[in-house]
C-alpha cells in the first residue's frame, strides 16, 4: 500500500523550487530591490546555504522577515550505504515524513546522481523493486532540487573523498530513481528550470516508462533534457507483461510520439533495454528490436536486470555471453550500443532496487515474466 504521508509541521513554503522569476515574485513583497530575489537565489543553489541567518549579504531585518514567512526545505540524510565499488546510496526523510533514496555514483573523477521524481511509484513495472512498493507521492520542486544540494554538500559521506565541494563541475544527473518523472512534470519543470542554471541540461537526463502524454509535453518545451526511454521487450504482449504502462500506450504509440520527438543537433533517443534470462535476451529478440527503432536517432542501453528477492526467481540476467551476443548483433545490425555496468548492486543501489523501506510492500500487478511461476515477497 501507499505510504501514508504525515501532515507537514512546517506550513512554510520552500524557496528551493523556485525559479529565479517564480523568487523574484514570491519575495516582492519584501525586499526593497528586485536583484535582492537573485542574491537569495545565488545564496541558495550557488552557496548552499541551508539557514537564512546565513544570508550575510543581506540586511537582518530581512533575513528575519524571511525565515519567518519561508523554509529552505533541504531533507535529512537518514542513513548513507557504501558500495564496494564507491557508489553511495542515500535515504532521504523529507519535511512531511515521507522518504526517498537516490544514488551518488562516481566514475573516474566524474559524478553522477541518480534522483528521485516521486515518493514511490504506481507504475508496477515487474522488474522494479520501487514498483513492488507501491504508490506515494510526487515530490516538489524543491524537493528534487533538494537532493542535488544535500547530496553535494554532504561531508559525512562513508568516503570522504567522494564528497567535494558543493559545485556542478562533471556533475551529471540522472532521473531514473524512484518513480515516473513523466508523471510530475509540474514539479519537474521548474525543478530542471533551476538546476539546468548550474548544470547544462545535455548533462540530464530524465527516463519514463512511456507515458505518451508527458513525451508530446516535453517536446514542446524551449529547452529540454536528453530523454531515456524504459522498452525491455520488442513486443507488445511481453512488454506488458513486464510494463502494465503498456496496455494504456502501447508500442505503436508510444514509437509514433518518438518519432516526432524534436532532437537538437548531436542529440540521441536512448532506449533501455532490461535483459532478463530466456525472456527478452535471445538473438531474434535483438532483431525484432532493431526493426521496430528503424530510422530513428538512437542509442540502446542494454542492462542486465539486478536480480532482488521481491522480483523472484524469474527476474535473472542472462549469462556474460548472451549479454554479449545480444550487443554484437544489435552492433552487426548498425545500432550505437552500451552496456550498463552494474553498480551499487551490493547495497541495493543498482537500476531497478530502489525502496525507501518506508512502506509496506503492494505486490505486482500483471503476469510475470515467465508465465509458469509468480513473484514472491
Amino acid at each position: 500500500m501507499a505510504e501514508a504521508i504525515r501532515p507537514s509541521s512546517d506550513p512554510r513554503p520552500d524557496l528551493l523550487g523556485l525559479t529565479p522569476d517564480g523568487l523574484r515574485a514570491a519575495l516582492a513583497g519584501l525586499v526593497d530591490k528586485p536583484y535582492r530575489a537573485d542574491q537569495v537565489f545565488h545564496s541558495l543553489h550557488v552557496l548552499g546555504v541551508r539557514d537564512f541567518a546565513a544570508m550575510t549579504d543581506l540586511h537582518k531585518d530581512l533575513r528575519a522577515r524571511l525565515a519567518e514567512r519561508f523554509r529552505i526545505g533541504w531533507p535529512e540524510i537518514a542513513s548513507r550505504e557504501l558500495s564496494a565499488d564507491g557508489t553511495c546510496k542515500y535515504l532521504l526523510r523529507l519535511h512531511d515524513g515521507a522518504s526517498i533514496e537516490a544514488v551518488d555514483i562516481p566514475d573516474r573523477g566524474r559524478r553522477t546522481l541518480c534522483l528521485s521524481s516521486q515518493a514511490g511509484c504506481a507504475l508496477a513495472c515487474t522488474f522494479c523493486v520501487t514498483g513492488f512498493w507501491g504508490a506515494g507521492r510526487n515530490l516538489t520542486a524543491g524537493e528534487i532540487v533538494s537532493q542535488v544540494l544535500a547530496i553535494r554538500a554532504d561531508r559525512s559521506h562513508p568516503s570522504r573523498e567522494l564528497a567535494p565541494a558543493p559545485d556542478a563541475a562533471g556533475l551529471r544527473l540522472v532521473f531514473m530513481g524512484m518513480g515516473e518523472p513523466l508523471l510530475n512534470l509540474g514539479s519537474l519543470r521548474p525543478a530542471l528550470d533551476v538546476l539546468g542554471r548550474s548544470i547544462s541540461l545535455r548533462r540530464i537526463t530524465v527516463s519514463t516508462a512511456g507515458v505518451v502524454p508527458g513525451i508530446e509535453e516535453l517536446a514542446g518545451w524551449e529547452r529540454r533534457p536528453n530523454l531515456a526511454v524504459s522498452l525491455h521487450a520488442p513486443d507488445d504482449e511481453r512488454r506488458s507483461r513486464v510494463m502494465p504502462i503498456n496496455n494504456s500506450y502501447p508500442l505503436s504509440e508510444l514509437l509514433a510520439a518518438l518519432r516526432c520527438y524534436p532532437l537538437e543537433r548531436g542529440r540521441r533517443l536512448t532506449f533501455e533495454y532490461l535483459l532478463i534470462r530466456g525472456f527478452n535476451d535471445a538473438v531474434t529478440d535483438a532483431d525484432r528490436l532493431v526493426k521496430l527503432l528503424a530510422g530513428m536517432r538512437a542509442k540502446v542501453n542494454l542492462i542486465p536486470i539486478n536480480p532482488d528477492p521481491v522480483l523472484g526467481d524469474a527476474m535473472v540476467p542472462p549469462d556474460a555471453a548472451a549479454v554479449e551476443a545480444f550487443r554484437q548483433r544489435l552492433i552487426q545490425r548498425g545500432m550505437t550500443v552500451t552496456v550498463r555496468r552494474r553498480r551499487g548492486d551490493d547495497v541495493s543501489a543498482a537500476c531497478g532496487q530502489l525502496r525507501a523501506f518506508a512502506r509496506d510492500p503492494r505486490g505486482f500487478r500483471g503476469k510475470p515474466a515467465d508465465q509458469g511461476s509468480k513473484h514472491r515477497a
